[in-house]
C-alpha cells in the first residue's frame, strides 16, 4: 500500500498551483468585495486544459480519474483561491459526468467538447425551494409535447447561473402519484439556459461573493427530447452517477482551504511578537494548530481512498459520505482556529483568514448536510433503522 501521490498527480498539483500563482490574495480580496465571476481564473484554467481533466480524451478532455481531480482542486483552494476559485471549476470538472456515461454518442460528441474549452458554462439545477435534499419529492415538472419537453418550476441555490448558457436539470415527468418508487419519473436534461423562460435571480448570501447563487423561476422552457440524458424517468439513476464524485470534489476543496488557512495562522504565529516572544512558542497556539494538521491529514487519506475506489469501479458512497463531513469539519476548525490566532487582527480582511472562515461554511452545508451524512453512515455501515 503506497500513499505516496504518483508522479503524474505530482505534477498536477506543482502545474495547478503555477497556474493559479498570477491570482493573489490581492486578487481574490478585490472579488470578494466585489463580486463579480474570476474570468481570468476561468480562462486560465480552460487554455490549460484543466476543465476537461476527467472527460474522455475522445471528447477533448484528458480522461484521467477521480484522484486526478481531488489533487487539482485542492490545489486550486490551497492555493489561495478558497472556495471561490474552486466553486468557479467545480460543475465542468465532474458536473456532466451524467453525459459521459448515460448519453448517446451524439450528445458526448456535441455537449461535452464546449465544456472543455472553457466555451460553455453550465450549472446545476437540482434543489428545489421546498424540497432541500429529499430530491425525489421535487416539483419541477416537464410535459412532453412531440418532440420536446415543456418545464416548469423553480430551482434554488443554483451556482453560476448568472454566467451559465447551459443547466443540468432534473425535472419529473411522470407525476408522483403515478410511479411505485419516488425516484421513478424523474428525468435528467442538459440543455440552453433560455432566459427568455428562466428568470434568473440571485441571493445575497454571506461568503464567496464572486460565485453567484441563484433562485430560477422557470416558466414554459421547451427542450428538445434530443436534450435529454438517458431514458425518461431514469434521472435520478443518472445524476446519482455524479453525487459520489461531487462529494470527492467537495472534500479537497476543504482540505485545500484548511491548509490555506493553517498555513497562514502558522505563519502569523511565527512572526507576531507578544511578550517579547512568538506566539506560536505558545502551546496554547501550537496545540490546536497542531491538531487541525491531524485531522486535515486524516480527511485527506479518506478523500483518496473514496476517490481510488471510483477510479477502481468499485462502491465509494460511505466514503464519500464519511469524506465529505471528515473534510467540511477539519476545514471549518481549521480557519475558525486561524481567526483565533490572529487575534484581532484575523477580523480584519487585510489578512484574508475572515474570508476563509466564512467559506469554510460552503463544505459543511452543501451538498449534503453533516446531519444526513451521519443518517446516511448510519443506516447504510452500521445497519441501523433509517430516521428520515
Amino acid at each position: 500500500m503506497n500513499f505516496s501521490p504518483t508522479d503524474d498527480q505530482q505534477r498536477i498539483r506543482d502545474a495547478v498551483l503555477e497556474a493559479c500563482r498570477p491570482f493573489d490574495d490581492a486578487y481574490w480580496l478585490q472579488r470578494d468585495r466585489e463580486g463579480g465571476f474570476p474570468e481570468e481564473l476561468y480562462r486560465a484554467m480552460a487554455d490549460g486544459g484543466w476543465l476537461g481533466i476527467c472527460i474522455p480524451a475522445d471528447y477533448g478532455g484528458s480522461g484521467l480519474g477521480l484522484m486526478e481531480a481531488a489533487t487539482m482542486m485542492r490545489a486550486v483552494s490551497e492555493s489561495g483561491a478558497g472556495m471561490s476559485g474552486a466553486s468557479a471549476l467545480h460543475m465542468n470538472i465532474f458536473g456532466l459526468n451524467p453525459v459521459v456515461v448515460f448519453g448517446s454518442e451524439e450528445q458526448k460528441q456535441r455537449m461535452l467538447p464546449p465544456i472543455v474549452a472553457g466555451q460553455a458554462r453550465a450549472c446545476f439545477a437540482v434543489t428545489e425551494p421546498n424540497t432541500g435534499l429529499n430530491t425525489t419529492q421535487l416539483k419541477t415538472r416537464a410535459v412532453r409535447h412531440g418532440d420536446h419537453y415543456v418545464v416548469d418550476g423553480a430551482k434554488v441555490w443554483i451556482s453560476t447561473a448568472q454566467v451559465a448558457d447551459r443547466m443540468l436539470l432534473l425535472a419529473r415527468t411522470t407525476p408522483l402519484d403515478e410511479v411505485t418508487q419516488p425516484a421513478q419519473g424523474l428525468s435528467l436534461f442538459y440543455t440552453a439556459l433560455d432566459r427568455r423562460h428562466v428568470q434568473v435571480r440571485e441571493i445575497d448570501k454571506m461568503g464567496r461573493k464572486c460565485i453567484d447563487s441563484n433562485e430560477l423561476f422557470i416558466e414554459g422552457l421547451q427542450i428538445p427530447v434530443e436534450d435529454r440524458i438517458g431514458d425518461e424517468g431514469r434521472g435520478f439513476d443518472c445524476i446519482l452517477h455524479g453525487m459520489n464524485p461531487e462529494r470527492v470534489l467537495i472534500a479537497s476543496e476543504a482540505v485545500g482551504l484548511g491548509h490555506l488557512a493553517l498555513s497562514r495562522a502558522a505563519a502569523y504565529a511565527k512572526e507576531r511578537i507578544v511578550f517579547n516572544r512568538p506566539i506560536g512558542q505558545n502551546q496554547a497556539i501550537q496545540h490546536p494548530l497542531a491538531a487541525n494538521w491531524m485531522a486535515l491529514e486524516a480527511a485527506w487519506l479518506m478523500t483518496c481512498k473514496a476517490a481510488w475506489l471510483y477510479d477502481q469501479g468499485q462502491p465509494c458512497a460511505a466514503e464519500a459520505n464519511a469524506a465529505k463531513y471528515l473534510a467540511g469539519e477539519a476545514a471549518y476548525d481549521a480557519c475558525q482556529q486561524a481567526v483565533m490566532t490572529h487575534g484581532g487582527f484575523g477580523y480584519a480582511k487585510e489578512y484574508h483568514v475572515e474570508r476563509y472562515l466564512r467559506e469554510s461554511l460552503i463544505p459543511r452545508i452543501a451538498p449534503i448536510s453533516p446531519q444526513l451524512v451521519l443518517c446516511y453512515i448510519a443506516e447504510k455501515v452500521l445497519g441501523l433503522p433509517k430516521s428520515y
